[in-house]
């Protein structure tokens, strides 16, 4: 009984702690890790109230066990083929220099002899798939360019570990005895990945549609627990991460139609777990360890940090990404890894190097995890302003194209887009803009990153099964160029603009558009409409003179189209008018007169020619 009651005093420390830490430090601009960092350190090293820190550490990895299958899912098998480049070749250039750099270090220090330094100079090249992809998940920068290529690094480094955990007995000073040879550890991974790709081919789905049919919401819960667990536990089995097999199992049933259904059952275990994941690593801190090696961590954690980070800035420089994404990359994954620990244990065990040693490095890939959350936050300061206008998001156009393409999504077309969407028509979005297409997700809107004035953009985008095209862009320069480049390469193409202005307006017509709009007329006779009731004028007669003035404009431009700006002057009007100072009209307003002698005037028949045209670019 009192064990009971003392799992439960734990729980609530930690579900405490979790509560008042992540908030007080989301508000401090810190991030939720450092919030719950705090916490375990709190209550475990300084507190002392809970002391079995690495135990708690084994069960929460199911956080980022489950974090690795809810990233499958996001990613089809068509799309993980497309980032192949990134995980094999900048993901193991990755591991492979950092792990050189920073075992030479620690040999040529003398801190450990050359069996050790290898295995903890590769081990501390690994990085924290959990704090990596909480930092991104938080900033909404998970699907964006240094996005992706950051997390194809984490997946090779989590495909990493099983040579590495497999070259432990070779450098051991005495191999165990039942150590298995390379060979036969290839073919039962090998053997596993089969198993869970025909499982999740043909038996996956078929299990979950017979499970639909019986509406059980529990059971369907307890099968995608079941599945990642599965999947996790095979993968255990076989020498590989359970992370690995996860994400394995999530991958194959990302084409399913329970994908969602899935994602949103595992979502909440994996935040609560993932959280106390975090918590444990601040459990599992030794602060013994800390201070009778202080000088040598003080030394070690920001050398650890500062190679990892170059080494990471200079590959994704060479292989083509922009300095601001180089640099988030870089300050992102300067930490030591989860796996990490996994490797200095097992190391430990076979007489690599000392328990001691092992708890040292953990101390170190600890504080490095620390403050990843502040390194992060650093790249913002160092990024370079212009690069920020540049491409942030790969040009990714995967199920693009619809009967209408929309080239731009400001506030404008952001209220078209509304209205396609509810008369169930189906649009492509394309804007340049990567802050407006991460924050136009938050929002559930899928919008294709690419600029609009480049050819192969808009063929990506499927302009040649689009039906129309809805050049919705902010500045006159820009609509002008798409709208030519379309004419120009697709003459049959239906164009529907957004105009800047009254001169804007007239051009687009005679380069002969199918609809043109100024962005600000239709919201400013609503706007006028509405000020007339206000005033007392009754609905239907504010209608009525909202509605003379549109078809009155309408006249205006079709004459100024063939005659120039400063024709049609006295049309929005039934008689002209001198102009008057701006002051309050003594003429009060005939509401029972015929509706053209209500109408105030605005454009005086009597102004010169240069005014007028003045007027009209601003409208």
């Amino acid at each position: 009984m009192q064990t009971t009651s003392f799992l439960y005093t734990q729980a609530l420390m930690l579900l405490g702690g979790a509560v008042l830490a992540a908030p007080l430090f989301k508000r401090l601009g810190l991030g939720t890790i450092l919030g719950y960092l705090a916490a375990g350190i709190l209550i475990g090293p300084v507190a002392q109230r809970i002391t079995e820190g690495e135990e708690i550490l084994h069960v929460s990895e199911l956080g980022v066990v489950f974090l690795l299958f809810i990233i499958g899912l996001e990613l089809k098998p068509s799309r993980l083929w497309q980032m192949r480049r990134d995980i094999f070749g900048l993901g193991a250039a990755q591991v492979v220099l950092t792990g050189l750099a920073l075992s030479s270090l620690i040999a040529f220090a003398g801190l450990l002899e050359w069996r050790g330094s290898i295995i903890a100079g590769f081990g501390l090249a690994l990085s924290s798939t959990a704090f990596a992809m909480q930092i991104l998940d938080e900033s909404n920068d998970t699907n964006t360019r240094y996005g992706q290529r950051a997390f194809s690094i984490l997946l090779l480094q989590d495909l990493a570990i099983v040579p590495l955990l497999a070259l432990i007995p070779l450098l051991a000073a005495q191999a165990p005895e039942d150590a298995t040879t390379p060979f036969q550890d290839f073919a039962i991974a090998v053997s596993a990945i089969a198993i869970l790709f025909f499982a999740g081919r043909y038996l996956l789905n078929p299990l979950f549609q017979v499970i639909a049919r019986t509406g059980a919401r529990d059971v369907m819960i307890a099968a995608a627990l079941l599945v990642v667990m599965g999947a996790a536990t095979l993968m255990q089995l076989a020498g590989l991460s359970m992370a690995m097999g996860a994400f394995l199992a999530g991958v194959l049933l990302a084409e399913s139609s329970y994908r969602h259904e899935l994602e949103a059952d595992i979502e909440p275990f994996r935040g609560i777990l993932q959280a106390l994941f975090f918590m444990a690593v601040g459990l599992s801190l030794e602060l013994g360890v800390i201070v009778e090696n202080y000088l040598l961590i003080i030394v070690a954690v920001p050398l650890l940090m500062l190679v990892k980070s170059l080494v990471l800035y200079w590959l994704c420089r060479i292989t083509g990404s922009r300095h601001n994404d180089a640099l988030r990359i870089g300050l992102l994954l300067p930490q030591g890894g989860e796996f990490g620990f996994v490797l200095f244990t097992a190391a430990a065990a076979a007489g690599v190097f000392s328990q001691g040693t092992s708890s040292l490095l953990v101390a170190i890939v600890t504080l490095s995890m620390a403050l990843t959350p502040v390194a992060a936050m650093l790249s913002k300061r160092l990024m370079h302003e212009q690069d920020e206008l540049a491409d942030e998001i790969e040009e990714d156009f995967e199920g693009a194209g619809a009967d209408v393409l929309m080239i731009g999504f400001s506030r404008f077309a952001q209220i078209a887009s509304q209205i396609l969407l509810a008369g169930g028509r189906d649009v492509t979005i394309i804007d340049h803009s990567a802050a407006r297409v991460r924050q136009a997700a938050t929002f559930g809107f899928r919008i294709y990153f690419g600029d609009g004035t480049r050819l192969d953009v808009l063929r990506a985008a499927g302009i040649e099964r689009a039906k129309l095209v809805a050049v919705c862009t902010q500045k006159k320069e820009t609509t002008d160029r798409i709208i030519s480049l379309v004419q120009a390469e697709y003459p049959n193409a239906r164009i529907f603009a957004r105009s800047y202005d009254r001169l804007h307006t007239l051009e687009l017509r005679a380069r002969g558009v199918d609809y043109e709009l100024r962005e600000t007329f239709e919201s400013g006779l609503l706007f006028g409409r509405k000020t007339l009731e206000a005033l007392g004028v009754g609905d239907d007669e504010a209608i009525a003179i909202m509605d003379d003035i549109r078809r009155r404009d309408e006249a205006r431009l079709v004459l100024q189209e063939a005659e120039g700006i400063s024709a049609g002057r006295d049309m929005l009007h039934s008689r002209p008018v001198r102009p008057e100072p701006l002051v309050k009209p003594k003429r009060e307003v005939n509401h029972s007169a015929d509706t053209e002698e209500r109408i105030l005037p605005s454009l005086p028949a009597e102004d010169p020619p240069q005014k007028d045209e003045t007027l009209a670019q601003t409208d």
